[in-house]
């Protein structure tokens, strides 16, 4: 039915291809000529002047001059030089301005608070402030936050703050510097010449430095958790001098009976373990109704104080109510287990001053007199102690509830503030017949207690305070309680002298 068959091609020429064929020409155009001219000028007179001033003649008596050349001058003097050769004999044997320095600043009359500073995150989560620092130039102060009432401790998020009080346009309520942490922050301290260096222990046994002039990771070394970090809280850090010259080390203590010293290691951002105490209950020497101290085998160090006059000399004040004199170079070996830790602990205890009814929240040496300090706890008493005798010289009441730091007057001999649970701190002169407060400088918590207060090393009158309502204070103290009177350092000499009843 179907054939296959071949047909011819057919092919269609485009017509579209030859509709779109354009015919190409060539133009071209050009500017009419531009016209060009050169001029120049020349100022016609020149002149030149020049001036200088006269030459100086002085003026200035000169000793090789003949005097008889000043008619009067020789009279003058031998009518007065009896007076004048008595008067300086007098002068040469007067005690009057003994320990006397001028000061050339304005005289301030009252106490007055220059910043109330705050941390409004830190506030609306009521944070307290748990201590103050100022760096070493005087300019920036240092807090940091935590909580010792109630809480999640193991989570509770904290802060370290920085305020720059120097720089313009302050803001109160707006630090210059936050620093976020894992854990409350329970103490603070600057380098003491280093003014960007601040280390810090936390609730968590950790650790850490930080270098506030970084603008990223401001860790500079931590200890992070092993088997040389403490395992307990960590209430006190310091620097110490180190073995090289210049060189400070850390230094922190804590409730697990650990006084530890650390080397900053910057490169590998680590605190390497350099050496290490413990605070055992067996090793505390005999002195008295030390003995009698109750409580577990290692010794709860609240607070630790370094002597200005003796670099081997320390305090601890301790949980139980003690105060302890030690020493950084003793070799007596802690009678504790070993712990995996790397260095072998030491015992540095060598006195023990009369325990008191609770623990013991501060102790600070006396800048003027090298035997002498005081502490304060929850008696609410002020102990007065030389380092000589075990009983107080002297006791005076701080509070009728705790009291939780104390510092020395660097400018008044006889001077110390005390911060009390109350909200209030506390000025007492010991030059004073009276035992109350020369001052109580009321912080405006509303009854909350006062945890912390540091005088400022270079403007001695400022001084700063940390209070439970998660504010800071700064306060302007009076020319009466920074200026040092006549005969203040004789004062406390005879006062060191006594013998305690």
């Amino acid at each position: 039915m179907f054939t296959d068959e071949t047909l011819d091609l057919v092919g269609a020429e485009s017509t579209w291809r030859k509709s779109h064929q354009q015919t190409q020409e060539s133009r071209s155009c050009q500017t009419r000529p531009v016209h060009t001219a050169e001029a120049e000028t020349q100022a016609t007179d020149v002149l030149d002047n020049s001036t200088q001033t006269q030459d100086h003649i002085s003026q200035t008596l000169s000793l090789d001059q003949d005097i008889s050349s000043f008619p009067g001058l020789l009279d003058f003097l031998h009518k007065v030089e009896d007076v004048v050769i008595k008067e300086l004999v007098k002068n040469s044997k007067s005690h009057a301005f003994d320990g006397f320095e001028v000061n050339w600043e304005d005289q301030n009359e009252s106490v007055s608070c220059l910043y109330r500073l705050q941390h409004v995150d830190a506030k609306e989560r009521g944070l307290q402030v748990m201590a103050v620092s100022w760096n070493c130039t005087g300019s920036v102060i240092g807090c940091g936050f935590g909580r010792v009432d109630d809480g999640d401790w193991s989570n509770e998020k904290a802060y370290v703050c920085t305020w720059n009080l120097d720089r313009q346009n302050l803001n109160p309520k707006r630090p210059d510097l936050v620093i976020d942490v894992a854990t409350p922050v329970m103490c603070l301290c600057f380098h003491p010449v280093r003014p960007s260096i601040v280390a810090g222990g936390l609730y968590s046994g950790e650790v850490v430095v930080w270098d506030t002039s970084r603008s990223q990771d401001l860790i500079l070394a931590q200890t992070g958790m092993s088997a040389d970090t403490h395992r307990e809280p960590v209430y006190q850090v310091t620097w110490v001098p180190g073995a090289r010259r210049g060189e400070f080390i850390v230094l922190s203590a804590g409730s697990g009976g650990r006084v530890l010293l650390w080397t900053v290691d910057g490169a590998e951002a680590k605190l390497i373990l350099s050496s290490g105490y413990a605070l055992v209950q067996q090793q505390i020497p005999q002195s008295g109704a030390a003995s009698k101290t109750r409580g577990s085998t290692s010794i709860g160090v609240t607070s630790i104080a370094l002597s200005p006059w003796d670099l081997d000399t320390f305090l601890v004040g301790s949980e139980g109510g003690l105060v302890l004199k030690c020493s950084f170079s003793s070799e007596t070996v802690a009678a504790v287990p070993p712990d995996g830790e790397s260095v072998t602990l030491r015992a540095p205890m060598q006195f023990s001053f009369s325990p008191r009814g609770g623990p013991v929240h501060s102790v600070h040496f006396s800048p003027f007199h090298r035997n002498l300090f005081v502490s304060v706890g929850t008696d609410g008493l002020a102990h007065l102690h030389t380092v000589l005798q075990p009983r107080p010289l002297l006791s005076l009441r701080v509070s009728d509830s705790y009291a939780f730091g104390v510092r020395w007057s660097p400018t008044r001999p006889l001077v110390f503030a005390a911060a009390t649970g109350q909200g209030l701190v506390q000025m007492f002169d010991l030059g004073r017949k009276s035992l109350r407060p020369a001052a109580t400088i009321d912080q405006n918590t509303s009854g909350q207690p006062t945890y912390c207060l540091e005088f400022n090393p270079k403007h001695t009158n400022l001084m700063a305070v940390g209070s439970a309502d998660g504010s800071i204070n700064i306060w302007q103290l009076s020319a009466e309680l920074t200026e040092q009177g006549s005969k203040e350092t004789a004062m406390l000499e005879q006062l060191a002298n006594e013998v305690a009843d």
